[in-house]
Formats: structure tokens, C-alpha cells, sequence
């Protein structure tokens, strides 16, 4: 292996890293933070719509910054943006401030995440093509999710145990201190290679051009097409069962007020992507197309969410959120493989971030859909519409298997 490419490898894993690290000392506190705030459930759910929308509103734009600009731009943009944002997150707790303040607050978060979806993914594999890269890419997609789900355990259960003995508010302030870390350490090693900014005398046209080929790549292109319409249903519920979990799962054990359990739900979910990491080769040599895998991950995980609506038990619950995580991280390379070997590299950032628009444009009306099933019914009630709308998700899986898009073959050599 050249010096090169392994300097690439280790760029992304510890991007990786610092991204998931700096992100998920709130994930497991996030809606018990918004409810300490004095938000309702509906509200709650709301707001993360709102950072939802956000990322629906921002996805594209800020894809063409990285497919016109530059990959390292984007995501140095990306953590300015998302410490800022955290940081007015966190000022909006302290004043109990209006909700229209935390509507504004978390649709700049979004603005935050969508510099970084699509760009560094796109980094990774124009860096790799430049450098003569023979392997499989979902190899090193498998160990970019064991970093992050590492960093998510970490960072989880940090989260939770700092937040129970000091205040929700202090996890919130580390998320901002490690993302300036990652602006240094982006800008003196992230390099665009494979890939040349153009830096356009005319911007406005030339990210209408992008946009134009994204959109003939995407939605115009059938195998693709139907995975983006996949998107919303899986990642709107993803979105809400993992929040939801928090306050669900302190019902089941008894104690609203244990932070340090919610910190853990979030680290049972990042052990499961660690383990779904691992399991990502496996699943390669079983299948021979990735839309096998994919319907056989969403099918698991979407059983394994209806089955926690009839729990009552803490310790089942934890054992089907883990079955539930492993499986959606275990599905993340494959899915990336297939949607990174039908988009050229020209395209590549804005293509993908046209799919996680796809995706957060369902946590909008998800989200609150569930969240105000909670409120008037209960948690179990809103899980079990959510693994309804899941498994809605496995007829477009069919839809793209049925065009036969090269990418979907799985090559059985591993390098």
C-alpha cells in the first residue's frame, strides 16, 4: 500500500472520528435537553424536523459548493457552521428562549451537517480512483463506520455522564471545542485530490449547470431513483426511533431523571454500528447483489422496532435497538457502494447530497407524524407505526433491483 493512499485512509478515519466524536456527546441527551427546555413532545419532535428541513433546504446548495469549490472547503465551512450553531443551540436552553428561536437554531444546525454529507464521502472516493485504489470501497466505508460508531460510544456515554453530574448544557460546549480541533486539522491535511475546483467566474450558473447533470444522475436515472425514494421512509424513521428512544426507554427503567441510561441508549447504538461495521464484509459474501442486502437489513430492523413496541421489558428493548442499529449500519457501505459506482465524479458530492435531502425530507414530516402519535397515544403506539412505514420502504428496493444496475453486483474478491 502506498504511503499516499494510507495518508488518505487515515485522513478520512480520523475525520470520521472527529465529526461523530464532536456530534454524539448530544445525541444521547438531544430530546431530554429540549423537554428540560420546556418543550413538548410535539415540539420537540418538531424542532428536530425543523434541523430536518434545514438539511432539506441547505442539501443541494452546499453539495455544489463542494462539486464547484471543493471538497476541503465544504467541510471547513461545515464546522464553522456547526459550532456556531451548537453554540446558539445551547443559548436557547439557557434563556428558555421562543420556539421560533429553536425553529432558527436547528435549521442551521442542518445547514452545519449538510457541508459535511456528501463532501467528505466524496473526498474519499475521487482520492482514492487518484491514487490507483484496487480494493472494494465498502471495505474502507466499513471502517470509516467502526471509527464513527467507536467515536459514538465514546461520545455517547461521555455525554450522558457528564450531563447527569454537571449540566445538560456542558456536552453541548465539548461539541463545539472539538469541532474546532477538526477545522485545524482539516486545513492543514485535507487536500482535494482527484478532483480540481473550478472556482467559476459566473457561480450562479455554474452551480445551476450541477445542478441540472445532478438531478439527470439522480432522479433521471432509475437505479438511483428509486433508492432516493427509499430515503425518506427509512432515514424519517430512523431519525425519530433513535431520539425517541431516550425518553422511552427511561419509562421502561423507571427513572425520568437518569441521564447517564439515556447516554447509553446512544452507545448501544453506536456498538451496534461498530458491530455492523465488521458484519458488512459477511454480508457481501452471503448476497450477491447489494439490494439483497439491503431488503434483508431493512426487513430485520424494521421487525426489530415493531417488536420494541410490545415490550415492556428495559433490557429486551436495549437487545432490539442494538439488532435495530446493527443492521442500518451494516446496510450504510453497501448502500454507499451502489450509489457511488452510478454517479460520475463531476457530480458525485451534489448526487449525494440530493440523497440525504431525499432522506431528511421525510424526517420533516416524520418526525412530528410520530411524535405527536406519542403524545396522544404513547411511544409504543408511534414504534409500531414507524416499522409500518419502514417496511413501505421495500417495494422501491425492488423497483431498483429489477433495473439492473451494474453497481448492484456484488464482486466476491475481497483485497
Amino acid at each position: 500500500m502506498s504511503e499516499k493512499l494510507l495518508s488518505i485512509k487515515n485522513i478520512y478515519l480520523y475525520l470520521v472520528l472527529g465529526n461523530t466524536l464532536a456530534a454524539s456527546f448530544i445525541w444521547g441527551i438531544n430530546t431530554i435537553f429540549l423537554l428540560d427546555a420546556g418543550l413538548s413532545n410535539f415540539e420537540a419532535f418538531l424542532a428536530n424536523a425543523l434541523f430536518s428541513l434545514g438539511m432539506v433546504i441547505f442539501e443541494v446548495p452546499t453539495g455544489i459548493v463542494a462539486d464547484t469549490y471543493g471538497r476541503r472547503v465544504s467541510y471547513l465551512l461545515g464546522t464553522i457552521t456547526l459550532s456556531l450553531s451548537t453554540a446558539a443551540y445551547l443559548l436557547m436552553w439557557q434563556i428558555e428562549g421562543p420556539f421560533w428561536g429553536w425553529a432558527v437554531s436547528s435549521m442551521l444546525l442542518g445547514l452545519g451537517f449538510t457541508f459535511f454529507s456528501g463532501a467528505l464521502e466524496a473526498w474519499l472516493v475521487d482520492a482514492l480512483t487518484a491514487t490507483n485504489y484496487k480494493g472494494h470501497l465498502e471495505a474502507v466505508l466499513a471502517k470509516g463506520q467502526i471509527v464513527g460508531g467507536a467515536a459514538m460510544l465514546t461520545g455517547s456515554l461521555l455525554g450522558g455522564v457528564i450531563a447527569q453530574y454537571s449540566s445538560l448544557g456542558i456536552p453541548y460546549i465539548l461539541r463545539s471545542l472539538i469541532l474546532v480541533v477538526n477545522f485545524a486539522v482539516a486545513f492543514v491535511f485535507m487536500k482535494d485530490l482527484g478532483f480540481t475546483p473550478s472556482k467559476p467566474k459566473k457561480p450562479f450558473l455554474e452551480m445551476k449547470r450541477i445542478f441540472v447533470l445532478s438531478i439527470d444522475h439522480g432522479l433521471k436515472n432509475p437505479p438511483v431513483r428509486w433508492i432516493m425514494f427509499a430515503s425518506p421512509l427509512l432515514t424519517g424513521v430512523s431519525f425519530y426511533i433513535f431520539y425517541a428512544l431516550q425518553p422511552f426507554l427511561l419509562e421502561l427503567y423507571g427513572d425520568s431523571t437518569a441521564y447517564a441510561v439515556a447516554g447509553l441508549v446512544a452507545a448501544i447504538a453506536a456498538l451496534a454500528q461498530i458491530c455492523g461495521g465488521v458484519l458488512t464484509p459477511y454480508l457481501r459474501k452471503i448476497f450477491n447483489k447489494r439490494t439483497s442486502v439491503m431488503f434483508f437489513g431493512i426487513s430485520v430492523s424494521a421487525i426489530a422496532v415493531l417488536l420494541a413496541a410490545f415490550t415492556n421489558n428495559f433490557y429486551v428493548a436495549l437487545v432490539l435497538i442494538f439488532v435495530w442499529g446493527l443492521m442500518f449500519a451494516a446496510l450504510m457501505p453497501i448502500n454507499q457502494a451502489y450509489l457511488n459506482g452510478l454517479i460520475p465524479s463531476a457530480q458525485r458530492a451534489t448526487v449525494l447530497s440530493f440523497n440525504s435531502l431525499m432522506g431528511s425530507s421525510g424526517g420533516i414530516v416524520i418526525q412530528p407524524v410520530l411524535g405527536k402519535a406519542a403524545d396522544v397515544w404513547n411511544y409504543s403506539v408511534s414504534f409500531g407505526i414507524a416499522s409500518i412505514i419502514q417496511f413501505s420502504a421495500l417495494p422501491f428496493i425492488i423497483l431498483a433491483r429489477h433495473e439492473k444496475p451494474t453497481s448492484d453486483v456484488i464482486e466476491k474478491e475481497l483485497k
